[in-house]
Protein backbone atom coordinates (compact mmCIF):
# COMPACT_ATOMS: atom_id res chain seq x y z
CA UNK A 1 0.00 0.00 0.00
CA UNK A 2 1.00 3.55 -0.52
CA UNK A 3 0.28 6.65 1.55
CA UNK A 4 0.49 10.13 1.59
CA UNK A 5 2.50 11.49 4.36
CA UNK A 6 1.90 15.31 5.11
CA UNK A 7 3.48 16.12 8.66
CA UNK A 8 3.95 19.32 10.56
CA UNK A 9 6.40 20.79 12.42
CA UNK A 10 5.55 21.67 16.11
CA UNK A 11 6.23 25.90 16.40
CA UNK A 12 9.80 27.08 16.74
CA UNK A 13 10.97 23.32 15.75
CA UNK A 14 13.53 24.64 12.79
CA UNK A 15 16.71 24.10 14.91
CA UNK A 16 15.76 21.18 16.33
CA UNK A 17 14.72 19.75 13.33
CA UNK A 18 18.29 20.31 11.91
CA UNK A 19 19.64 18.91 14.64
CA UNK A 20 17.59 15.45 14.21
CA UNK A 21 17.64 15.96 10.21
CA UNK A 22 20.74 13.81 10.01
CA UNK A 23 19.06 10.66 12.07
CA UNK A 24 15.68 11.29 9.99
CA UNK A 25 17.47 11.17 6.70
CA UNK A 26 19.17 7.90 7.82
CA UNK A 27 15.98 6.10 8.25
CA UNK A 28 14.87 7.19 5.22
CA UNK A 29 17.89 5.75 3.28
CA UNK A 30 17.43 2.63 5.15
CA UNK A 31 14.04 2.21 4.08
CA UNK A 32 15.00 2.55 0.12
CA UNK A 33 12.52 2.09 -2.56
CA UNK A 34 9.82 2.43 0.08
CA UNK A 35 10.32 6.35 0.06
CA UNK A 36 8.71 7.22 -3.07
CA UNK A 37 8.94 11.08 -2.37
CA UNK A 38 10.24 12.86 -0.04
CA UNK A 39 10.61 16.65 1.02
CA UNK A 40 9.98 19.72 2.98
CA UNK A 41 6.89 21.01 3.31
CA UNK A 42 7.66 25.22 2.95
CA UNK A 43 5.06 28.14 4.34
CA UNK A 44 4.59 31.35 2.22
CA UNK A 45 7.88 33.02 3.15
CA UNK A 46 9.95 29.75 2.09
CA UNK A 47 10.81 28.55 5.35
CA UNK A 48 10.12 24.47 6.53
CA UNK A 49 6.83 24.14 7.88
CA UNK A 50 6.83 19.98 7.46
CA UNK A 51 7.37 17.42 5.59
CA UNK A 52 5.74 15.58 2.85
CA UNK A 53 6.46 12.02 1.98
CA UNK A 54 4.81 9.35 -0.02
CA UNK A 55 5.86 5.82 1.01
CA UNK A 56 4.85 2.20 0.63
CA UNK A 57 4.39 -0.14 3.23
CA UNK A 58 2.25 -3.59 3.22
CA UNK A 59 -0.49 -1.90 5.45
CA UNK A 60 -1.47 0.73 8.05
CA UNK A 61 0.39 -1.44 11.05
CA UNK A 62 3.62 -0.96 9.34
CA UNK A 63 3.30 2.57 8.60
CA UNK A 64 2.42 3.56 12.06
CA UNK A 65 5.33 1.11 12.95
CA UNK A 66 7.93 3.44 10.96
CA UNK A 67 5.99 5.93 12.71
CA UNK A 68 6.77 5.23 16.02
CA UNK A 69 9.94 5.02 15.34
CA UNK A 70 10.66 7.78 13.10
CA UNK A 71 13.75 10.35 14.31
CA UNK A 72 10.78 13.28 13.83
CA UNK A 73 8.52 11.97 15.50
CA UNK A 74 10.10 10.32 18.50
CA UNK A 75 12.05 14.04 19.24
CA UNK A 76 8.46 15.82 18.69
CA UNK A 77 9.18 17.39 15.63
CA UNK A 78 6.66 16.63 13.96
CA UNK A 79 3.33 17.48 15.86
CA UNK A 80 0.12 16.92 13.25
CA UNK A 81 0.32 14.05 10.97
CA UNK A 82 -1.59 13.51 8.32
CA UNK A 83 -2.03 10.40 6.41
CA UNK A 84 -4.36 8.96 3.21
CA UNK A 85 -4.31 6.03 1.07
CA UNK A 86 -2.90 6.79 -2.35
CA UNK A 87 -2.64 5.19 -5.83
CA UNK A 88 0.87 6.06 -7.20
CA UNK A 89 0.10 5.93 -10.86
CA UNK A 90 3.41 7.91 -12.44
CA UNK A 91 6.66 8.98 -10.72
CA UNK A 92 8.83 11.21 -13.10
CA UNK A 93 6.68 11.06 -15.92
CA UNK A 94 7.43 6.74 -15.86
CA UNK A 95 4.03 4.64 -14.74
CA UNK A 96 5.07 2.90 -11.38
CA UNK A 97 5.36 -0.78 -11.64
Amino acid sequence: MQFIIKAYDGPNMLDKRMAVRPRHLEGMKALGDQVIVAGGLLDDAGSMKGSALVMEFPDRTALDEYLAREPYVVEGVWQKIDIEPINVVLVNGEKMA
